[in-house]
């Protein structure tokens, strides 16, 4: 059994998918309880998944969840990031021994240097009880796992690593419109966490004054994105379509990827992009993004508030001629991997 808010379309949702999928194709019994069944990637529901709407997207999901879960009792239940966990810790609280083995997985940074003081110290003594409440925690990198089990005092014998199952193609996907010529690609929710005003600010200080900028995503960042590309003069050279329900064939095509966030897990979009061979320049907004971009040959990583760094690592990659990187292939099992975890939990807890 796994949760979530809405499905409008963040990657922490997308990857849930993703792998509930490959859970029903092993032979799983899959239930995905949601606050409301609605946004963009109910489409991307998979065939055969249980699914219980509570009916609002926020305050009853947490009050109600704890009722669902003593009702199916589910093997393990599956939380798909550090968002949900206030969730979990209500579960634990009110069902107690009678709590299956909790999973969480990290999907954002522990550490978070852009928080005002006062709230970092609160959500550093809010990490440092998750060891309470959670039987398991799952790390996509190495990187993100030692922050784990440092910023959650986590013993490491209950954190795994486990990345991501890859993206694929999606056959009977919209068909994109892509900008004419050579292009930036962004993918993300609009919200500001991704800090897009950053990269749509580089624009008009690119070498290239015919550079397009691609972004796919939608959020409550639009009206203030909109606003800025107005005030600098880029509509004609900004598109913002909204969500897209397979990037893959944007990131194929475009020059460069580029993710300019405050914070990040492990963005599924570098792998993405990595896998079409688009090179790729990011903001170190996490650990993670330079395990994911461990050459070169592959991107560039800038620091989150160098606007000149992320103006000469752009140039750099939209230079006519520059060689793009060999496509990246995925390796392992990941539903496997989970799958097992899984299984050694739940026969944890019947013994």
């Amino acid at each position: 059994m796994a949760f979530a808010e809405t499905l409008q379309g963040g990657g922490v949702e997308r990857a849930l998918l993703r792998m509930s999928g490959g859970w029903l194709a092993r032979g799983h019994r899959v239930t995905l309880v949601l606050g409301a069944c609605e946004g963009p990637l109910a489409a991307e529901l998979p065939p055969g998944i249980e699914v219980i709407e509570l009916g609002s997207p926020h305050y009853p999901i947490l009050m109600r969840l704890p009722g669902v879960v003593r009702r199916l009792d589910p093997d393990v239940l599956f939380c798909p990031g550090n968002y949900y966990t206030a969730a979990a810790a209500i579960i634990r609280m009110q069902l107690g021994r009678r709590t299956p083995p909790i999973i969480a997985k990290v999907s954002n940074a522990l550490v978070r240097p852009e928080m005002w003081r006062f709230v970092a110290w609160g959500y550093r003594r809010w990490l440092r009880w998750h060891p309470a409440f959670l039987d398991h925690i799952v790390a996509m990198t190495p990187a993100m796992a030692r922050e784990a089990i440092d910023e959650m005092q986590m013993p490491p014998d209950r954190v795994s690593v486990i990345a991501n199952p890859p993206a694929e193609r999606i056959a009977d996907a919209t068909p994109l419109a892509l900008p004419k010529g050579r292009y930036i690609v962004g993918v993300g929710r609009l919200e500001p966490q991704k800090r897009w005003d950053r990269l749509i600010a580089a624009l008009p200080r690119l070498a290239d004054p015919d550079i397009h900028l691609l972004l796919l995503g939608e959020g409550s960042a639009r009206a203030g994105l909109e606003a800025q590309v107005a005030r600098l003069g880029l509509g004609d050279r900004v598109t913002m379509p909204g969500h897209a329900s397979d990037p893959l064939p944007a990131l194929k095509h475009a020059t460069v990827a580029a993710l300019t966030s405050d914070f990040e897990g492990v963005p599924g979009v570098i792998r993405e992009a990595l896998s079409q061979g688009t090179p790729v320049v990011a903001t170190e907004a996490s650990v993670a993004v330079r395990e994911l971009i461990d050459s070169p040959m592959l991107g560039t990583v800038v620091a989150r508030e160098d606007g000149e760094g992320l103006v000469a690592a752009l140039d750099h990659w939209l230079e006519p001629g520059r060689t793009r990187p060999a496509p990246r292939e995925d390796h392992g099992d990941p539903v496997g991997d989970y799958l097992a975890l899984f299984s050694r939990l739940a026969r944890q807890r019947i013994a």
